[in-house]
């Protein structure tokens, strides 16, 4: 597949019109759960479902992408990234707009499942297109920023969501509409690719295969998805059962605590270029490990919630750090032929842990307490350390 590569050029990437068409399909990525995080406890009080049940709404939403993610990175590979980003776009903002018209949480959760078709590609896509056009460290600079935008969204999107919540539960879903301009900057800015590629499927698929067997390529992917365990399961979802329950916050106040932390993520993850220049990933991954162990360990202690402000900030410093490093490692671990279809398997096993991250945990709720799903999320967290310390440790040398 031949790509017209700007890394071969001259300037500034924040020049490159290429890289804002990513940021437009990574900020269309993480609009489907974030939007609508704070306005998770309205949707539950407006449909009389328990704060167990309410996390269905995210699960439903990623399961899709479990079993489509793979298969459309293949025909990625070999048929053009335009030709499934296009739909999947137009997909994923009509039926999220569906969603606002749902007049029962089942009806609901059958939008969330057609507006989860049209996601299943999109975080995968957009750092496919990052390593198809840069290499080396205008690559790792390229993820940074891209994770910088990501972080921006994830500040901005749940402190609108949440004002648009406190007019009506269904506001937030519309703004899954943006989606659909989205698509027309890939179909006419996006530089053009070719439309299909001479490589069977079969050798694709092989090939992704024989890169799977790396022992580095399955520590990450473990780190992957403990880190979805949880910010899906223990942030995303019962955090924001914990502000509302035991301090009665609104869904916009919510917001506004979960976006402090997502600004600390832009600007940590912005400057990554420049932290791989000091340190390693391998490092920064280590460090953020033991943050995420703190911040479960200290949220169940916190009666105060202006002592909130310490963990999300910290959660917020190992975000920035961690996805974008696991990310730039995975991504130069693929070559452009099957790079689609190998980082379609990430946003696969991202995809399981965000759909297990909400179900597990709702089930430590309802066995234990809501205290427990936080010393569960701190488990996922330990065991990531263990990973770092081990099997990752011996990867990295490879």
């Amino acid at each position: 597949m031949n790509v017209l590569s700007p890394d071969t050029q001259s300037g500034s990437l924040l020049k490159d019109t290429n890289l804002y068409v990513i940021f437009g399909i990574t900020l269309t990525a993480v609009m489907g759960v974030t939007t609508i995080a704070p306005a998770l406890p309205s949707i539950s009080h407006a449909f009389d479902v328990t704060p167990a049940r309410i996390g269905l709404l995210i699960t439903f939403f990623t399961l899709p992408g479990i079993f489509l993610t793979p298969v459309l990175g293949l025909l990625a590979d070999r048929y053009g990234r335009k030709v499934i980003l296009v739909p999947s776009l137009f997909i994923f903002g009509i039926a999220g707009a569906a969603c606002a018209f749902s007049i029962s949480f089942n009806q609901l959760l059958f939008f969330r499942v057609l507006q989860g078709f049209g996601s299943a590609a999109l975080g995968a896509l957009n750092l496919t297109l990052i390593g198809d056009l840069y290499t080396g460290n205008r690559r790792a600079s390229a993820m940074g920023y891209n994770a910088s935008v990501l972080s921006i969204g994830t500040a901005v999107y749940p402190a609108i969501g949440g004002a648009l919540a406190i007019a009506g539960w269904f506001y937030p879903f519309f703004l899954s509409l943006l989606a659909i301009p989205v698509g027309l900057l890939v179909l006419y800015l996006l530089d053009p690719m070719a439309d299909s590629d001479d490589t069977k499927m079969r050798e694709i698929f092989g090939k992704v295969l024989t890169s799977l067997k790396s022992v580095k390529v399955l520590a990450l992917f473990a780190g992957i998805f403990l880190t979805f365990i949880m910010l899906y399961g223990g942030y995303i979802t019962f955090f924001t059962i914990l502000l509302d329950e035991k301090f009665g916050l609104s869904p916009f106040y919510i917001g506004i605590l979960l976006s402090s932390s997502s600004l600390i993520t832009s600007y940590t993850a912005a400057k990554l270029g420049k932290l791989t220049l000091r340190f390693s990933e391998v490092k920064l991954i280590r460090t953020a490990s033991f943050l995420y162990l703190f911040v479960f360990l200290a949220i169940p202690q916190v009666d105060n919630v202006w002592w909130f402000l310490l963990p999300v900030s910290v959660f917020g410093l190992a975000q920035g750090i961690n996805i974008p490093s696991i990310l730039n490692l995975l991504t130069g671990e693929a070559t452009q032929e099957h790079r689609a279809a190998f980082l379609s398997v990430n946003w696969m096993v991202m995809r399981v842990a965000q759909a297990l991250g909400p179900y597990l945990l709702g089930l430590i709720y309802l066995g234990f307490s809501l205290q427990g799903t936080f010393y569960f999320s701190a488990l996922a967290a330990a065991v990531f350390v263990l990973v770092n310390f081990s099997v990752l440790k011996e990867s990295s040398r490879n």
